[in-house]
Order: structure tokens, then C-alpha cells, then sequence
């Protein structure tokens, strides 16, 4: 499949996030480039990336990685027609309760939250691959792998019980 899986972090602070998430992408065989861009402070520099990508024909999840007031997911959310996975990174410093800003958002902007990049990674890999049987194909090896190690642990825990 041509697809590309576009990275917009709010700030550098981020890239770590935002490596984490390009690496997991990469195990499912999807490309992804890491951008950065605040709707807060340079709203026009975003809608540039985003104009870029959404004349790009290849198909497309796009993954925002915003902390404290997340403007960015909804703001992303707002301009594509391609799905938005929201990956907020976990902050102590308001007690966990900034994560509301990406939980809430107004009516018709509608970007997925999840915590963890290995989890944003693998849920745009399943949207891509409802149009793509190889994509498909790695996220079902994924998943047998995962089990594979479960039922392994279990029989030696059992074994050892």
C-alpha cells in the first residue's frame, strides 16, 4: 500500500513520542513523516502542512501529539477528511486532568484518543488496512504473535505453579 502516516507534534518536547510512534508504524511496513506545528502559535504554518498533505493522493491517517490545551488534534481534526488519532503525552503536572482537552471536543471534529504510540501506531495501521489485504495480513502476524506469547507465558507459569 502507498499510505503515509503523518506525525504533527506541537512542539520538539514531543519527539520522543513522536519516534516512538514512527518506529511502531514501521513495523507494520507504513512510512510516516514527523512534523512540527502549534495551532495555538502558528496556525498558518500547520494549515500549510496540512494543505501539503491532503494534496498528496496516497491514503492517510494523521497522528497529533499534543499535550496541556490539545488545540492541535481538534484544529487538525477540523481541516482533513482523513481520520485524526489523537496520542497526548501523559503529563504529572496538572494531575492527569489535561487530558480532557483531548477528550473534549466541539461538535463535528472527531479525532480518536489513544495514550500509548505503539497503540495510535497500530490503530491507523486498521484503518489503513480496510483497503489493503497485505496490510491486513501483518496487523493478523501482529496479533498471532501477541498470542503466541501469552499462551507461552502461561504454560510456563503453569508449568512452574
Amino acid at each position: 500500500m502507498n499510505a503515509i502516516v503523518p506525525i504533527l507534534m506541537g512542539s520538539r518536547a514531543d519527539l520522543s513520542q513522536a519516534q516512538a510512534i514512527a518506529e511502531a508504524l514501521k513495523t507494520f511496513g507504513i512510512a510516516s513523516e514527523i512534523r512540527v506545528g502549534s495551532a495555538h502559535k502558528t496556525p498558518a504554518h500547520v494549515l500549510a502542512i496540512l494543505q501539503a498533505y491532503e494534496a498528496d493522493p496516497r491514503a492517510k491517517v494523521y497522528i497529533t501529539i499534543a499535550g496541556r490545551s490539545n488545540a492541535l488534534s481538534g484544529f487538525v481534526d477540523a481541516q482533513v477528511s482523513a481520520p485524526v488519532i489523537a496520542c497526548p503525552p501523559i503529563s504529572n503536572t496538572f494531575a492527569g486532568a489535561d487530558i480532557y482537552s483531548s477528550l473534549r471536543m466541539p461538535s463535528g471534529v472527531a479525532p480518536a484518543v489513544i495514550i500509548e504510540p505503539t497503540g495510535a501506531a497500530l490503530l491507523a495501521a486498521k484503518i489503513l488496512a480496510l483497503g489493503d489485504p497485505e496490510m491486513k495480513a501483518r496487523i493478523e502476524a501482529y496479533q498471532r504473535k501477541l498470542i503466541d506469547t501469552i499462551v507461552k507465558d502461561d504454560a510456563e507459569v503453569k508449568g512452574n505453579g
